[in-house]
């Protein structure tokens, strides 16, 4: 089966993926500013750029896409049919990327927590998650 869009329409499409001010971390950044929690964001001097950071917690937060970080829920073990070889070695080379800046962090005295973009379904359960998060180290 080949692609259903050409090559210029499958670039631009690519093309409008974002790295930042995804909508999953919108959600997330809306709810602890909802619990009055403060943070920064993309902080470029830890490793691997949390997308939220509570330096006063010593509390790291990535939010990560299931299909682009190879989460277990349904999604995020989806592969696509074409190009099996390339994707999985992309996802899998995520996966090494996000363990490797994890472990980092927490050699660092850093806690880190990750924020699956299926856990959004849940909103209330989130919720509660990071409010015992954040206040686990207040």
């Amino acid at each position: 089966m080949t692609d259903v869009f050409s090559p210029a329409k499958r670039s631009a499409v690519m093309r409008r993926v974002r790295s930042r001010d995804t909508g999953p971390e919108r959600t997330v950044r809306k709810i602890l500013t909802g619990l009055g929690l403060r943070y920064r964001l993309q902080r470029a001097d830890l490793p691997g750029k949390p997308d939220i950071v509570m330096a006063g917690r010593r509390l790291a937060i990535f939010v990560h896409g299931c299909f682009w970080h190879g989460h277990d829920c349904a999604r995020g073990a989806r592969v696509p049919k074409q190009n099996q070889d390339y994707w999985l070695a992309k996802v899998g080379r995520n996966r090494a990327r996000d363990s490797a800046c994890s472990e980092a962090l927490e050699a660092a005295g850093w806690r880190v927590s990750v924020v699956w973009e299926c856990e959004l379904r849940d909103l209330p359960g989130l919720t509660r998650r990071l409010q015992v998060l954040t206040q686990a180290a207040a």
